[in-house]
């Protein structure tokens, strides 16, 4: 596979990101969902859960999971799962479709308990007030132009910390804001740079 500026052929001989490649699951979702801005409460803390069980693992491991995630935690419906008992929970423990992580679990309930009290729609404002302006960052040319973490995702780190949202660090945070859309990371000559701006 030869590298242009960064950028690799795909499939269609179309120049994608070089990670976007590496398998058939990141393909679709390089090209589909990565960096299309995602909205709604629900939405954003499904993606805030997936992130952090993400932590110390590869996003395919999760990205091969997300079903049996979703089914899991009913959808990743905040009131839902806030609703979660001690049952819930052992439950979780013992599910093989998902990470089994005790912390993370945990992490996940007292999220939606926290979040299942703020007002509709202040998970989104939360999150969106932290997106930088695009005209401040300019496209990345090879990976290595990409960074892990930024002046905003540590605000936002600390935002969400200081609300009582666990288990979302700085790095975790600027990979929610990549895979959100609050910034758009694919390189210059990717093809899905320049993609419609909507979340599937």
């Amino acid at each position: 596979m030869t590298a242009e500026g960064g950028v690799a052929p795909g499939p269609d001989g179309g120049l994608r990101c070089p990670w976007g490649l590496s398998t058939e699951d990141y393909v679709a979702y390089h090209d589909e969902e990565w960096g299309r801005p995602v909205h709604g409460d629900d939405a954003l803390y499904e993606r805030l859960c997936l992130e952090a069980f993400q932590s110390g693992l590869s996003w395919l491991t999760i990205l091969r999971r997300r079903e049996g995630f979703r089914t899991a935690f009913a959808d990743f419906k905040i009131a839902s799962v806030a609703a979660f008992t001690d049952a819930d929970a052992a439950r979780l423990l013992a599910d093989p479709g998902i990470i089994r992580n005790r912390a993370k679990i945990e992490a996940t309930l007292a999220n939606a308990r926290t979040l299942a009290d703020w007002p509709a729609g202040e998970l989104e404002t939360l999150i969106w007030s932290y997106a930088p302006d695009p005209a401040t960052r300019p496209a990345p040319r090879t990976i290595s132009d990409v960074p892990a973490i930024t002046a905003e995702s540590t605000a936002l780190a600390k935002g969400l910390k200081k609300r009582d949202i666990r288990f979302v660090g700085p790095i975790t945070a600027y990979a929610l804001m990549q895979a959100c859309g609050l910034v758009n990371d694919h390189l210059a000559r990717c093809v899905s740079r320049e993609a419609p701006r909507v979340a599937p």
